[in-house]
């Protein structure tokens, strides 16, 4: 079963004086890029949730947003009115809005409130990594739901190259036929005598440099085996990257022995189905 690297989570905690919210997106990547916004008095324990992430998430580009939102009285804090201004400003540069609305958004903002605790609240950090515990759920599921969907496009791509396969295999003698027969046009028209027995010799020479058939005997391993590794219990995006690479040196050495137009287009519309797979492929984990 295959994984997308493309996903969203989100879980919201509530406790008595505070609100935490934890957001998880993830894009394709070649490997793990973690963009960590939180609140300045949890950089202490950025590198501990950076591991959580990285534990379940395994590979992509990763935002996580962490927001702590006061919602009961906390005598301690205060606003923190310099940052509040930087905001304000940074915010009214990207687009017009009057100041209440600006100052409604600027608060929503990290590090907007300042306290006077130094010690991290234990019971408020564990609700932050169980929140985190539930949004990694979220965006798993729907990284499993999305290769759902890529999974099913890959298969129906792979029939669609193994139907062209077949194809070519039918295609082969009459296109082996076609091309022995040009060239003894070719020859007939030098109006030269030949001797037969070297002639057919030098023949059979000649349309081994064109023969197909360990092409298309790899090519067909290499679907089958994309095909099994498909269906393995671990996403191995990597892994089908490489068998794609494969399948395409195949399919390009079958088109460039084939000398015969008609199998040239079959190898054409293989190369469209194998490029559809290799751009999707870039999302798979």
């Amino acid at each position: 079963m295959i994984q997308s690297m493309t996903g969203f989570g989100k879980h919201v905690a509530q406790l008595p004086s505070k609100k935490i919210t934890v957001e998880l997106k993830s894009l394709n990547s070649k490997s793990l890029d973690i963009n960590a916004r939180i609140p300045q008095s949890y950089r202490e324990k950025e590198l501990e949730l950076r591991k959580m992430i990285a534990d379940v998430l395994v590979r992509g580009k990763v935002d996580l947003g962490l927001y702590v939102e006061i919602t009961g009285e906390e005598t301690t804090a205060e606003v923190n009115q310099g940052m509040v201004k930087k905001y304000m400003e940074q915010l009214a540069q990207l687009a017009k809005g009057d100041d209440i609305k600006l100052l409604e958004l600027a608060l929503r903002m990290p590090d907007t409130l300042k306290t006077d605790k130094d010690d991290i609240d234990e019971s408020e950090y564990e609700a932050i990594k169980e929140a985190l515990k539930q949004a990694l759920s979220e965006i798993t599921t729907f990284r499993n739901e999305e290769g759902k969907v890529l999974e099913q496009d890959f298969v129906e791509r792979i029939k669609n190259l193994i139907t062209l396969l077949d194809k070519v295999n039918a295609m082969d003698p009459e296109r082996l036929a076609t091309v022995r027969e040009r060239l003894e046009r070719a020859v007939s028209d030098l109006k030269v005598e030949l001797d037969a027995n070297r002639f057919e010799q030098e023949l059979i020479y000649y349309l081994e440099k064109y023969d197909v058939t360990e092409e298309k005997v790899r090519l067909a391993n290499h679907l089958s085996y994309f095909e099994t590794t498909l269906k393995s219990d671990d996403s191995n995006g990597k892994k089908l990257g490489f068998i794609a690479q494969e399948i395409g040196r195949e399919i390009n050495t079958i088109g460039s022995k084939a000398n015969y137009a008609p199998m040239q287009q079959l190898v054409v519309q293989m190369k469209d189905e194998l490029e559809k797979i290799k751009e999707q492929m870039l999302n798979v984990l």
